[in-house]
């Protein structure tokens, strides 16, 4: 059987190897502890799971939902939008739900990409940018993220000839997996770069509500002309622990979001009717619940850095995104290191490489482990001697 290029020229999703090396290990019989992937492990607040059960039997809720999303939901993410970055939305023609913010951004690639068009994608970076850039037939051209740069694309540096090819370009702030911030100043110039070669920016900001220290970090949406020219990606998956619920929502460029509308109504039949009653119910939360919550990993964050440092790992704390990002010892690569740490501390974090060729000589640690859990991984991290 012949299969499709595109898909055969893909890697294994990383978390789905991080899945295997879990169970290799389980099955001779050992606890691993993961570090390895961001998926909340605190509950889903108790008012919005009430919701579920108060809408599940209502008829309407048991038939095909709109694409688009239903109209509360759709004035409740323009109202929270308002509330939190004082950004107003068109809840008709400038917010879209999503099945999750992933669906959506490997969606938005068929908006805007033709067979050889490229796409401009943060080298390390969330894997879906470049998936959806090759599933649409479209090339990347990689922006590496660097430490000395803050995490941040050096728009100088990308070359006249393929700015000109670019249709799109991706960001992420709060980074993942770097936890890198970005400034309104730098998307001023982002957005600067884009109206010169006419491009459009998709902006990934689910971790922006993940912060630390009383820190807020921007929507990209706040910077003068970014409705001209972006998109923004959010998800209730990290701001409300709703990662299983599969919510998400897509703001911005009227004629972007219609674009967008265009593939979903094709390709899907939108959020399920019940879920979309939890997410308005979650966007009209106090945000002292955020505050309560992101104190939490704050902590843990203040764990992990604690140990690293025992143990000798330079680090950067980040004051946003469930990661912390650390460099690996000397001699290693992030592979052989992340191997070394499975292997003799029976804990597992995510190679940088995996999320790229610039992520190479970095580890990532997931701040979404139970306290217990969290305790006895930093117990056998800090038995880490640096011998191979």
């Amino acid at each position: 059987m012949n299969f499709a290029s595109r898909v055969e020229k893909i890697p294994p999703y990383l978390f789905v190897e991080i899945s295997r090396k879990i169970a290799r290990k389980r099955a001779e019989g050992i606890e691993v502890i993961s570090f390895g992937i961001g998926d909340p492990d605190l509950e889903t607040p108790a008012p919005v799971i009430d919701v579920l059960r108060d809408t599940a039997g209502d008829l309407p809720n048991h038939r095909y939902p709109e694409s688009e999303g239903l109209p509360e939901f759709r004035k409740a993410t323009a109202d929270w939008y308002q509330r939190r970055f004082g950004i107003s939305l068109d809840p008709e023609k400038e917010v879209i739900s999503l099945i999750g913010a992933k669906e959506g951004i490997g969606h938005a690639a068929l908006c805007f990409i033709e067979t050889g068009d490229i796409a401009l994608v943060p080298d390390p970076g969330y894997p879906v940018y470049s998936v959806g850039t090759w599933f649409a037939g479209g090339e990347c051209h990689w922006m590496p993220l660097k430490e000395e740069n803050g995490w941040l694309p050096a728009l100088e540096d990308i070359p006249e000839d393929v700015a000109r090819r670019a249709k799109v370009m991706w960001l992420n702030y709060p980074n993942n997996p770097t936890g890198a911030i970005a400034s309104i100043d730098y998307f001023d110039k982002v957005i600067e770069f884009a109206r010169s070669y006419d491009i459009a920016v998709m902006h990934d900001a689910c971790y922006t509500d993940v912060t630390f220290d009383g820190y807020r970090h921007p929507s990209f949406l706040e910077a003068r002309g970014a409705m001209d020219v972006g998109m923004e990606f959010h998800s209730l998956s990290k701001t409300y622990n709703m990662t299983g619920w599969r919510l998400g929502m897509a703001v911005g460029n009227a004629d972007m979001i219609n674009a967008l509308l265009i593939v979903k109504s094709n390709l899907d039949s939108g959020v399920p009717q019940a879920i979309q009653h939890m997410g308005i119910e979650a966007l009209n939360t106090s945000d002292d619940w955020i505050d309560e919550r992101n104190a939490v990993y704050q902590r843990r964050r203040d764990k992990v850095l604690a140990v690293l440092d025992e143990i000798g790992l330079e680090v950067d704390p980040p004051k946003a995104s469930l990661y912390v990002w650390a460099r690996t010892p000397e001699g290693f690569t992030s592979g052989e290191f992340a191997e070394q740490l499975l292997e003799n501390c029976d804990i597992v974090v995510t190679p940088g490489a995996s999320y790229g060729d610039y992520g190479e000589g970095y580890i990532r640690f997931s701040l979404t482990i139970a306290d217990d859990l969290l305790e006895e991984g930093l117990r056998r991290l800090a038995t880490y001697t640096g011998s191979r």
